[in-house]
């Protein structure tokens, strides 16, 4: 695991938490339920053989009524990444839970993620640490806790920057585990189930 993806990531993770501990009581939401998509170019430290893949993360975040200033939300996200030479395709499929805190434009979050994950070997495979089997492929559980940061743009529009340190079991190294870092830059949706009634209350 290469340290400066690994000290970026913990930065990450430090800033949502820090907040989320430290700030204090926003205003009460309006909204029970809200709804946000997100995309973005993914790069993956694949955690041995020096393999950096690079693709694109896709997921979802449904969040429930603010308590406290916070808000939780339950994830789902999938990566795909191609084009190392040890790992050519790397892919998870991840749920979980967000908790989220709002200053202003900027809204830290922590998460912790699981789910399964499927890597690709190229070069014909990769031996197991006994060189008794050559795999072409292997899938294992994945945990992934991370954070991130999103800026507002607009009222729909927010930039994300996201960090996750994965535990990835595989069967190609003596303790079966390989720690992963995708790293994405990206842009979330939100949508607004408000409207109606702000245009409304507009009306009177």
């Amino acid at each position: 695991m290469k340290l400066w993806a690994r000290n970026l990531v913990l930065m990450l993770m430090s800033v949502p938490l820090a907040s989320l501990a430290g700030a204090q009581a926003l205003p009460t939401a309006t909204q029970t339920l809200t709804l946000s998509a997100f995309g973005g170019f993914s790069g993956v430290d694949v955690g041995f053989g020096g393999t950096r893949n690079l693709g694109a993360t896709l997921g979802a975040d449904v969040g429930f009524r603010h308590f406290a200033g916070l808000q939780p939300a339950v994830e789902l996200r999938g990566t795909y990444a191609s084009g190392g030479h040890i790992v050519s395709n790397y892919k998870t499929l991840l749920i979980g839970g967000r908790v989220a805190r709002t200053f202003g434009r900027i809204q830290p979050y922590a998460d912790f993620l699981y789910g399964r994950g499927i890597l690709d070997y190229g070069n014909g495979g990769y031996p197991n640490a006994n060189y008794t089997l050559l795999y072409t492929h292997s899938a294992g559980n994945v945990f992934s806790p991370g954070g991130g940061i999103n800026l507002t743009v607009t009222e729909h529009i927010a930039a994300k920057i996201d960090g996750q340190y994965q535990r990835f079991g595989t069967p190609v190294t003596a303790s079966q585990i390989i720690y992963t870092v995708p790293l994405t830059f990206g842009v979330e949706y939100r949508f607004d189930f408000n409207r109606h009634a702000k245009i409304d209350k507009h009306m009177r």
